[in-house]
């Protein structure tokens, strides 16, 4: 714990030495004027990335005008490029700008100065340039304050990088950090940037103070374990264990190269040369020559060793040529494949699923672990890479907040209600690690907590019991991690679309399939005294076309993968259901496929309250985050067994389509139909694994969807309150208008008249195109991640006929009453579910239903004045305190109830805890979390 306190003030000094010396740019320090201020923002916002005109502005620091003054300077830093795919015009860099980009920019956060530093790193190598990010040539300070520049040369602080740098020399060493690495290579380089430009600016007659060369150059006190500076860089650049600062190391020997021979052709000498640096100079040459004599002796024996591997490789092709030459044209072969499927296809042919699907080749993927800083690529057979993530309960698109689920041992979670009382959200910050590494930080964080608690006995702001931890990068609260997958259905899909069956005849080979999986299970589970008839008949049973009831599918994922899958499915079913970790219990895949579409359901309502399109306008990490939460949902039940997938999609599939051997199914308007597509689609699979028909899993997810979707519309004009009226019915489709009429007339009819009657069809197009849009949306999102299918640039913009763009990406008909003319088994489902009896409670006014589409919730809206609210507070009275006024009175911001805030006389226990009414309270109202405003 010490080493680590003196470690993190380490790093904060140099941060803080590299603050003062390095921002001269900031009013009362320099004397540049605003114009250049502005222009060093606007370079250091796009060297994190180009930006469009408005996210510049909003970036930029305002002045007491509320003006940024981008305008100005803009053009002569960056370049506008025109808008491309992303339907947007952006700022990209000038290239002759980039040499005055500063790593440590004093308005860069973590995060950006983490994401600028990516970036750079990543145009250098684009432009096959080293790595290296140098400071940047800094203006002369006023003479107020020119003397600053010496705490560069300072015998403290050269103290203190040497060390540093000898801490660097051991590679299991524990007392250095590689960000304390980082900021005192910068030092050095603003250093020798500082030496250079005095160098140059000085004239003959002109003394040169600042001599931060000649005392790198000095070895310490104890030249055997102290040597200079320089030496220890010289060490240093050789080191295999510091590849990623390697570059930077070079360009410091470079620069200080370069210093020696302006000195040697300028007049110009240093204030003070003794004796004694010469005899320094002297003895650091002879250890340099030492330690190139060594070096020379590691080369010869590598050479020596890498000879032999030559010989060895070379004899190995001479006895086995043909493998070789085969192996040499496979990778030709599939390199030429590869480059031909890469083309892209035109935005009008995008399709996120079915037959018709757009074929997208996953490029390589290398991503960078945040602890080691190693690169990986992500495949099914490597380690795992795990983002850091945040799973909690959510309330915020319940339209119930006073259901409470009173026996959680026994709650079936697998159908999810309309309300959606309460569901899983899963979060992430977006930074990548191995798994590995982050389960050694993680015990660490949890051995380091244990320790402190013991001899401080205070509390942190997370709950490492409870599996939180911080991110190491950015110090998001997190409690658990989700694997990085490649696109899971490409393991499984067949390509092969011809003669797929139609939707009926599919409906028909699938239950089928489910009658014959339950069969076998009873046939499995049957007693011993079970009469030889009984199991004749079983025996006789037909199977399916191509079904092969004991096939097991091979996991294609590594063990690794396989593990990071059942920690975060654990994680997820531990926190949605506020039990007890059990990797055995059957819910666990329900928990994580309802968390993948409640994730969905709730980005999707923040784009559209806050008016963004569905598509480019996501931050990085929720992209990040739903991709891998989706591939992450798709793939758990590899890890499940079979026979449990199989029993929750036969469940989920006959609330839709009924089958006499299942038990009863929810009413239709008792399922959110968003949540039962997620599931079916990500089980589906399981079932898919044992069909060897031939029929494509691509055909069964077209199906699925076409088949939920028609549930949809069901639901809404079953639950609509819109009623006939005048209003201008211009752009309408007659053709449409009569399909709908029609549906809702045998709906009329299958309802035994319990529906109001309706001349016109108008309003119900209406009434289905607003209801079913927030639906299509969420499917757009979630076959977009799970398929990989790029959006359309119609969606990447809010711009007209959305509802048209919708159904073109997701293979539908624009006129959505087609789906039930097209299929002949449609008018026999909608009788069974119109005849489950909640529909009928419904229509006769016994019960409520939840009306679509679903308004969003909102924070209750406060009187303008706030004296209303101020008499509203002092007449409330205490409820256990017979009649006394509250003390402090606290107002919920989400519900509106008025309650006593930190005070005794409403404590309550929670969970066998005793805690106050605020807490209390948001157990019931927000799943634990709630906004409140204090008297």
């Amino acid at each position: 714990d010490i080493v680590q306190q003196n470690n993190t003030l380490i790093e904060e000094m140099l941060h803080l030495i590299i603050m003062i010396v390095g921002e001269r740019f900031s009013p009362g320090v320099g004397h540049l004027n605003s114009a250049t201020e502005i222009k060093r923002e606007i370079i250091h916002q796009l060297c994190i990335k180009p930006m469009a005109h408005s996210e510049l502005v909003k970036a930029l620091p305002e002045d007491e005008n509320r003006e940024t003054g981008m305008e100005n300077v803009i053009e002569a830093v960056a370049s506008f490029k025109k808008p491309g795919l992303t339907g947007r015009g952006l700022y990209e860099l000038k290239p002759e700008c980039t040499n005055e980009f500063n790593l440590y920019f004093y308005h860069y956060s973590r995060a950006e100065q983490s994401k600028t530093e990516e970036a750079q790193r990543r145009l250098k190598r684009q432009n096959r340039e080293d790595t290296a990010l140098p400071p940047p040539f800094l203006p002369p300070f006023c003479p107020l304050f020119a003397s600053l520049v010496n705490i560069l040369q300072s015998d403290v602080l050269l103290c203190i990088m040497g060390t540093v740098l000898q801490w660097a020399v051991e590679p299991n060493g524990y007392s250095w950090s590689e960000s304390m690495l980082q900021r005192v290579l910068h030092l050095i380089g603003m250093a020798l940037q500082e030496e250079k430009q005095h160098l140059e600016n000085s004239g003959e007659d002109n003394l040169i103070t600042f001599t931060f060369t000649q005392k790198i150059s000095k070895p310490g006190e104890s030249p055997h374990t102290s040597p200079s500076i320089l030496a220890t860089l010289e060490t240093l650049q050789s080191a295999p264990h510091l590849e990623v600062h390697k570059d930077m190391i070079k360009w410091l020997l470079k620069t200080l190269n370069a210093i020696k021979k302006l000195k040697e052709r300028s007049s110009v000498s240093p204030v003070v040369e003794t004796e004694r640096s010469l005899m320094e100079e002297s003895a650091r040459d002879k250890d340099k020559a030492e330690r190139k004599r060594k070096a020379d002796i590691a080369r010869l024996r590598r050479e020596k060793i890498m000879a032999q591997m030559s010989e060895m490789q070379r004899h190995f092709i001479d006895e086995n040529k043909e493998l070789f030459q085969q192996t040499v044209e496979e990778l030709e072969a599939s390199s030429s494949t590869l480059h031909d499927n890469s083309s892209v296809v035109p935005d009008t042919t995008l399709i996120a699923l079915g037959p018709q699907q757009t074929r997208v080749t996953e490029h390589r993927q290398v991503v960078i672990c945040i602890l080691c800083q190693e690169e990986q690529e992500f495949k099914v057979d490597n380690k795992a890479m795990v983002l850091a993530a945040f799973v909690q309960r959510s309330t915020v698109l319940s339209k119930n907040r006073s259901k409470i689920i009173e026996n959680v041992e026994k709650y079936d979670p697998l159908f999810m209600h309309p309300d959606l009382v309460c569901g899983t959200h899963t979060g992430s910050c977006g930074h990548i690690m191995h798994a590995q590494c982050w389960q050694r930080y993680f015990d660490a964080v949890q051995a380091k907590e244990q320790r402190r608690q013991q001899r401080l006995r205070v509390h942190t702001s997370y709950d490492v019991e409870n599996g939180e931890f911080l991110c190491p990068l950015c110090e998001c609260i997190s409690n658990t991690v989700i694997p990085l997958l490649p696109p899971p259905r490409t393991l499984y899909n067949r390509l092969d679309f011809s003669d797929q069956p139609g939707l009926a005849e599919w409906i028909e080979a699938t239950s089928q399939q489910i009658k014959t999986l339950h069969i076998l299970q009873e046939k499995n589970n049957i007693s011993c005294d079970t009469t030889c008839l009984n199991l004749e008949e079983m025996d006789a049973l037909p199977l399916p076309e191509g079904f092969i009831p004991d096939f097991q599918p091979k996991n294609p994922y590594s063990e690794s993968i396989r593990e990071m899958l059942r920690t975060f499915g654990t994680a997820t079913y531990k926190v949605g259901l506020k039990v007890h970790p059990n990797e055995q219990d059957p819910r666990v895949s329900i928990m994580c496929w309802g968390s993948c579409a409640y994730t969905i359901q709730s980005i999707e309502r923040i784009l559209a309250d806050e008016d963004k399109p569905l598509f480019g306008q996501l931050p990085c990490r929720q992209d990040d985050c739903l991709k891998s939460l989706t591939r992450f949902a798709a793939a758990h039940w590899t890890v499940s067994p079979l026979s449990v997938i199989q029993g929750h999609f036969s469940r989920l599939f006959t609330s839709l389509v009924p089958n006499e051997r299942i038990e009863t199914s929810p009413s239709i308007i008792d399922i959110d139909m968003f949540h039962l597509l997620v599931s079916l689609e990500l089980a589906f699979p399981s079932m898919q694994c044992q069909d060897f028909s031939g029929t494509s899993l691509a055909t069964g997810d077209l199906h699925l969807f076409h088949l939920v979707t028609m549930a949809q519309v069901v639901q809404i004009l079953l639950t609509s309150s819109a009623e006939e009226n005048g209003m201008d019915q211009e752009n309408t489709n007659e053709e449409e208008e009569l399909a709908v009429l029609s549906i809702y007339k045998h709906l009329y009819q299958c309802t035994g008249s319990a529906l109001k009657e309706v001349s016109s069809g108008w309003h119900l197009c209406k009434s289905i195109k607003a209801g079913i849009l927030p639906f299509l949306r969420c499917c757009s999102l979630f076959y977009h991640y799970l398929n990989g299918v790029p959006a359309p640039q119609e969606l990447q913009v809010n711009g007209p006929n959305q509802f048209e763009h919708l159904c073109s990406y997701l293979c539908l008909p624009t006129n959505l009453a087609f789906l039930f003319q097209e299929n002949s088994k449609m008018a026999a489902l909608i009788e069974s579910w119109c005849s489950n009896k909640e529909i009928f409670r419904y229509l006769r006014g016994e019960r409520s239903s939840v009306s679509y589409p679903r308004e969003s919730n909102k924070l209750i809206d406060l009187p303008e004045d706030y004296s209303c609210l101020i008499n509203q507070a002092s007449n409330f009275s205490c409820p256990k305190s017979g009649g006394d006024k509250s003390r402090a009175p606290t107002l919920c911001l989400v519900c509106g109830s008025m309650l006593c805030s930190q005070s005794y006389c409403c404590q309550t226990e929670v969970e066998g805890e005793d805690v106050g009414a605020c807490t209390a309270h948001t157990y019931t109202c927000g799943s634990g979390v709630s906004v409140f405003l204090r008297g």
